[in-house]
C-alpha cells in the first residue's frame, strides 16, 4: 500500500485529513513537531528515509493570528523558510511522487483587484501585518516551481482561504480569528460578561471548514493533474464579515445579545476575496459545509475538548 506522509499532521487540517483517511486506500502517517524537527535538515532527512513516503501532504508551518504575525516577524519568516526548504529538499532526494504544499490567501498582495486568482500571488507586496509570514510562504511556491522546472518534480501548492474547525489552536492571543473568538465567547459566557471582539467587525473573509479542505486536498492529490497552484475556497458570494462570524459564534453559545466591538484594535486587511472558479471548473460538484453548521460543530468540539485542546 502506498504511503502518504502528512506533515503538520497533529494540527487543524492534519486532523481533518485523519478523520476522512479511512475512505482512501493509502497508509497515512501523520507527524507533528514532537515526531520530527522539520527546521533541522538532518532530522528531516532521517525521518523521511525511515518512512519512505510515496506522497507528502505538507501542512507544517509556524502560524498564528494577526497579532502573532505583527509581533514575531523573524520567527514567522525564518521558521517557515527552514521548514519548507527541508521538506522539499528531502522529498526531491527521495523521489517522492507528488508533494502537496499548503499556502494561504493571506499571502496575496495587499493592493490588488478582487477577486484574486492563482496568477496574482506575486503581483505586489503583502499586507504589512503579515509580510514576514507571507514572503516565506510565497517562497514555498517559488521553490516548488523551481523543482518542477529543473527536475520535473510533481511539487504543487494549494491555496486555501481561512480555515476553521475542530483541533484548531484556540489561543486567545495567537489563534486565528474563529478559534480565538470561540474561546473568548466561552469565557465571556461563563463569566456573564460582554463578548468583546477586537476591531470593528467590518473586514470580510472567506472561511472553509477543515473537513471540506481535507477532502479537497485529497482530490488535489488523486485527481488534480495540473502543475499550477490552485485556490481551494468557497465562492465570493459566501464571503462573510467578522461581525457576522462573531454573531454566528455567539448564537452557537446562545449568547447572541452580548457582543461588543473594541475599535482600539486594528482590523488588518479589509478584504482578500479569492476566485475559486478554477476549482469549480474542475470539481464543480463539490459541496461545502454551510458556515453556521461548521461553526456549531466547531463550538461543540471546543466545549467537549476545552481541557485538552490547544489554547
Amino acid at each position: 500500500m502506498q504511503i502518504i506522509l502528512v506533515t503538520g499532521g497533529t494540527g487543524l487540517v492534519g486532523k481533518a485529513i485523519e478523520e476522512i483517511s479511512s475512505k482512501y486506500n493509502y497508509k497515512f502517517i501523520f507527524i507533528g513537531s514532537k515526531d520530527c524537527d522539520l527546521t533541522d535538515l538532518n532530522d528531516t532527512r532521517r525521518f523521511f528515509i525511515k518512512i519512505q513516503p510515496d506522497f507528502v501532504i505538507h501542512l507544517a508551518a509556524c502560524v498564528g493570528g494577526l497579532f502573532k504575525n505583527i509581533n514575531y516577524k523573524v520567527d514567522m519568516y525564518e521558521k517557515n523558510i527552514m521548514i519548507n526548504h527541508n521538506v522539499l529538499k528531502v522529498c526531491h532526494e527521495l523521489k517522492v511522487s507528488k508533494v502537496i504544499s499548503c499556502l494561504s490567501t493571506c499571502i496575496f498582495p495587499d493592493k490588488t483587484k478582487y477577486p484574486i486568482n492563482e496568477t496574482m500571488l506575486h503581483c505586489g507586496p503583502p499586507h504589512s501585518s503579515n509580510d514576514a509570514y507571507a514572503y516565506a510562504k510565497r517562497m514555498l511556491e517559488v521553490h516548488s516551481k523551481a523543482y518542477q522546472s529543473q527536475y520535473g518534480d510533481n511539487f504543487i501548492c494549494v491555496i486555501p482561504t481561512n480555515i476553521y474547525g475542530p483541533h484548531d489552536n484556540f489561543s486567545l492571543e495567537d489563534g486565528h480569528v474563529i478559534p480565538a473568538l470561540i474561546h473568548r465567547c466561552y469565557i465571556n459566557k461563563q463569566n456573564d460578561e460582554p463578548f468583546v471582539v477586537r476591531g470593528s467587525g467590518k473586514p470580510l473573509r472567506q472561511f472553509i471548514f477543515s473537513i471540506d479542505l481535507a477532502r479537497l486536498i485529497m482530490w488535489t492529490l488523486t485527481d488534480y493533474e495540473e502543475r499550477e497552484s490552485i485556490i481551494l475556497s468557497v465562492s465570493e458570494k459566501d464571503e462573510i464579515s467578522i461581525k457576522d462570524v462573531a454573531q454566528s459564534i455567539a448564537d452557537a453559545y446562545s449568547y447572541g445579545e452580548n457582543i461588543q466591538f473594541d475599535t482600539n484594535f486594528t482590523d488588518g486587511q479589509h478584504k482578500k476575496t479569492a476566485d475559486n472558479s478554477k476549482l469549480m471548473k474542475l470539481n464543480g460538484d463539490f459541496s461545502f459545509t454551510p458556515f453556521k453548521e461548521g461553526i456549531q460543530r466547531s463550538v461543540d468540539w471546543f466545549i467537549q475538548n476545552k481541557v485538552v485542546c490547544r489554547k
